[in-house]
C-alpha cells in the first residue's frame, strides 16, 4: 500500500548524505566544550567509547532495516518483533525523538546565529526565526521526497567542507601542553560526559525511516548507515582533538568550534566555521522533519493512528497531513525549550527506542518466519546483547526526577492514545 502512495525517489547516495546529515548536526559544533567541561581531555577516551557503542547499535539497525521495504523504521521492527502495542509505543516515542531534537537543533541554530546576530535567541526575534525555519522545511517536504533529498544533499556538502577545512588545517596548529591527562575524571562525571556525548553520534537512524521512498531500501539502508558511521567517527575524533589543541579556554566557549578556528584562521576563520554550524543544522533539521513526518503516517498505515493521517498529497505524494500535524507540534515544542532541556530528553528516548531495535535482531534470527535479511550482521547476537548492555548502562546515568519523568508520561500517554484508538475502531467501525 505504501508503495502506490509513495515515490521511491531516495538512492543510495541521498541515504548515506541523509545519515551523515542527521549524524553532524548540531552535536559537535556544540558538544566539544561540554564535555571538556566536564572531563577535560579525556573527552577524547569519551569520543571513543561512543563511537564504540553506536557501532554496536549501528550492526544491529542495518542487518534488521534490510529486512524492510516499508515507510515506519523502529515502528516497524518492533510492531513484528514484539506485537501492535509495543511497535506502536517506539513509533510514538521515536516521533517524540524527531520533535525534540528539532527544538534540540532549532534552539543551537539560534546560538550559533548569535556569533552574527546577538538577539536571534531573544525576543521576538527569535520567534520570527523559528516560524521561518519550520515553515521553511514543511514546504520543501510537502513539495516533494526527492526536492527534500536534494536539500539534503545540498546541505551535506556545505556542513563537511568547513568541518574538512577545521579539522585537516588545524592539526597543524595544535599545541601540545593544551593536553592533560594527569588527573583522571570522576566515575559520575565520565559516565554523565558519555550520556550527553552519545548526542553527537545519533541520529543515524532517521536514514531507516521513509524506506518506502528508498529505492533497494533492504541492499542501501544498510550501505548508508555503515558507511556514515565510519566517516562521522572519524571527523569527529579529529575535531575534538583540534578543538582542545588549539583553544585553550575550550571549556568556557559557547561556540568552540569557530572561536578554536578564530585562533588559527583569524576572523575569516571563525565566520567560515560559524556558517558551516549553521549551514549543518539547517541540513539536519530537514532530515529529521523528512523523517518524522513519515511517522504518524506509517501508524496510520498500519491502522494504529486515524486514517487522515495515512493520507498523501495526490500531486507531490508527500504525507501532508502527517507532515502539518508534526509542524505544529514542532513549533510549538521547540518555543517552550532551550537546547540542553530539548537534548536530554531526546537522548534518553532515543536510547529507549534503540534498544527495542537491537532486542528484535536475535528475535527475527529465532523465527522462521521473519522477513529474510539482506544482510547479516557479523557477531549479530553479541552486538545485540552488548548494545543494550551498554544503553542500560547509560540509562542508569539519567536524573528520572527531570528527564525521566517527562518521558514516562509521553509514554504514558502514548498508550492512552493506542488503546483509545483501538476502542475505537471496535466500537464504531
Amino acid at each position: 500500500m505504501t508503495d502506490e502512495k509513495l515515490v521511491r525517489g531516495i538512492n543510495r547516495w541521498d541515504l548515506t548524505a541523509i545519515a551523515v546529515n542527521t549524524i553532524i548536526g548540531t552535536g559537535i559544533f556544540l558538544l566539544p566544550a561540554r564535555i571538556t567541561g566536564l572531563i577535560g581531555s579525556y573527552s577524547l577516551l569519551a569520543f571513543v567509547v561512543c563511537a564504540i557503542i553506536v557501532a554496536f547499535i549501528v550492526v544491529c539497525f542495518a542487518e534488521v532495516a534490510s529486512r524492510f521495504r516499508s515507510t515506519g523504521g523502529m515502528y516497524l521492527y518492533a510492531r513484528e518483533a514484539f506485537g501492535s502495542a509495543i511497535g506502536f509505543e517506539v513509533g510514538w516515542l521515536y516521533w517524540i525523538v524527531r520533535v525534540t531534537t528539532f527544538a534540540t537543533n532549532c534552539n543551537a541554530l539560534l546560538i550559533y546565529l548569535g556569533f552574527f546576530f546577538p538577539s536571534a535567541a531573544t525576543g521576538y526575534w527569535r520567534i520570527a526565526i523559528v516560524t521561518l525555519v519550520v515553515l521553511l522545511m514543511t514546504v520543501v517536504n510537502f513539495i516533494g521526497v526527492r526536492e527534500s533529498t536534494v536539500m539534503t544533499n545540498i546541505f551535506t556538502v556545505g556542513k563537511i567542507v568547513p568541518l574538512l577545512v577545521f579539522a585537516l588545517v588545524g592539526v597543524f596548529f595544535i599545541e601540545p601542553a593544551n593536553f592533560s591527562f594527569a588527573q583522571t575524571p570522576e566515575y559520575g562525571k565520565f559516565s554523565e560526559a558519555i550520556l550527553v556525548l552519545i548526542y553527537a553520534f545519533v541520529g543515524f537512524e532517521a536514514a531507516v525511516i521513509p524506506a518506502g521512498e528508498t529505492k533497494d531500501p533492504q541492499k542501501n539502508v544498510p550501505f548508508a548507515l555503515l558507511t556514515a558511521l565510519v566517516f562521522c567517527v572519524g571527523l569527529f575524533i579529529v575535531i575534538q582533538i583540534v578543538a582542545i589543541g588549539t583553544l585553550p579556554n575550550l571549556a568556557d566557549s559557547k561556540t568552540p568550534l569557530a572561536d578554536a578556528a578564530g585562533n588559527f584562521l583569524g576572523s575569516f576563520g571563525a565566520s567560515f566555521i560559524a556558517v558551516g554550524a549553521l549551514i549543518s543544522i539547517l541540513g539536519n533539521l530537514n532530515g529529521g522533519f523528512l523523517a518524522a513526518s513519515r511517522l504518524p503516517f506509517a501508524m496510520a498505515e498500519q491502522k494504529e493512528l486515524p486514517q487522515i493521517l495515512a493520507r498523501t498529497h495526490e500531486k507531490y505524494k508527500t504525507p501532508y497531513v502527517s507532515l502539518l500535524l508534526t509542524a505544529v507540534v514542532i513549533f510549538v515544542f521547540t518555543l517552550q525549550t532551550s537546547f540542553y532541556a530539548a537534548l536530554t530528553i531526546a537522548t534518553i528516548t532515543r536510547l529507549l527506542v534503540y534498544a527495542t531495535t537491537c532486542a528484535s535482531l536475535p528475535v527475527f534470527r529465532l523465527r522462521s518466519n521473519a522477513p529474510e535479511a539482506k544482510f547479516i550482521a557479523p557477531f549479530g547476537v553479541v552486538a545485540a546483547v552488548l548494545s543494550l548492555l551498554l544503553i542500560v548502562w547509560l540509562l542508569t546515568n539519567v536524573d528520572y526526577r527531570r528527564e525521566g519523568l517527562a518521558i514516562l508520561i509521553a509514554a504514558a500517554v502514548g498508550l492512552i492514545v493506542y488503546f483509545a484508538y483501538r476502542f475505537y475502531l471496535k466500537r464504531f467501525s
